[in-house]
């Protein structure tokens, strides 16, 4: 079948072949590699977050729990505008209500918490004992399973690093009254300094991560496939006017030669292989011309 074929059918169909394994070969590395920049993008992203709502904790801790401090005794129910996971929470709640981050969400998830909403899932719990095999490790990510889908998370270690934390998480006979009217007694206490109780956690859901990676990837394959196209065009031109067309021409010429006419010799310009081709034809015109004259001259008379 091959054979058969003329030699612009062969070359697009080699260039066809050429195009897809390119494609499909790209396709994947491309893959790959733009999946990983969506993921350090993400991962920077929640990072500066992280570092935001870090600042909202010092503040709460630093400011607000200093004024707030002598009514935890006071009030019937626990104040939980003095705790700095809270204000993180509750600040990243409003952030949420923007266009460009209701896909985040944000968790402080800890293994022994006074609030229970802030309990670790049995993911979670993973990520937090991880950290504490490994007390230089500062961040993991990477992608979990839920029921609503999937996700991308970020998350850091959430180290007790300050004596006054110990007022409300240390022993229940020193924490606040209103803490334990709110909470009991059975949450939340003895942790320690220096010691890892949770994780700092921000989630994505993974479309949203791998949608811009998609996205991409068409694009530069589309880009790829268009010059591809463009260059196909190009060689087609070139093969119709450089090699097609003056073989084709040279055909007709020796077509006529070998009726006889031998007046005409054949021109190409180029001094490429066609032209080589050329010259030896031309070549081989003046030697049949040159046996024929001397078959004349012996022929009997």
């Amino acid at each position: 079948m091959l054979k058969n074929l003329k030699l612009g059918m062969k070359l697009n169909l080699i260039l066809l072949i050429v195009l897809f394994v390119t494609v499909g070969v790209n396709g994947l590395i491309l893959s790959n590699v733009l999946k990983k920049n969506a993921e350090q993008e993400v991962t920077s992203k929640a990072l500066v977050l992280i570092e935001t709502m870090d600042s909202v904790r010092d503040y709460t801790r630093l400011q607000i729990d200093p004024e707030l401090s002598d009514r935890l005794e006071q009030e019937d129910q626990f104040l939980p505008q003095t705790v700095p996971g809270y204000s993180a929470r509750e600040v990243f709640e409003y952030l949420r209500k923007r266009e460009a981050y209701n896909d985040y969400f944000y968790k402080e998830a800890t293994l022994n918490p006074t609030n229970l909403r802030d309990k670790t899932d049995k993911f979670e719990t993973k990520v937090v004992k991880k950290f504490r095999r490994n007390p230089d490790l500062k961040t993991q990510h990477g992608f979990r399973s839920l029921q609503s889908g999937d996700l991308f998370y970020v998350a850091r270690p959430i180290t007790i690093k300050k004596e006054s934390c110990l007022r409300c998480h240390g022993r229940p006979e020193t924490a606040p009254k209103s803490q334990l009217a709110t909470y009991g007694s059975e949450n939340g206490f003895g942790w320690k300094l220096n010691e890892i109780v949770g994780a700092q956690t921000i989630s994505v859901p993974s479309g949203r991560v791998l949608a811009d990676a998609r996205k991409l990837q068409f694009v530069v394959i589309g880009v790829l496939t268009a010059g591809f196209f463009l260059a196909v065009i190009a060689l087609n031109l070139f093969l119709k006017f450089a090699v097609v067309s003056p073989i084709k021409e040279m055909a007709a010429w020796s077509r006529e030669v070998s009726t006889g006419n031998l007046n005409a010799d054949y021109e190409h310009q180029a001094n490429d292989e066609i032209g080589t081709l050329a010259s030896s034809v031309n070549r081989l015109k003046v030697s049949m011309e040159m046996a024929i004259n001397m078959l004349k001259q012996n022929l009997p008379k």
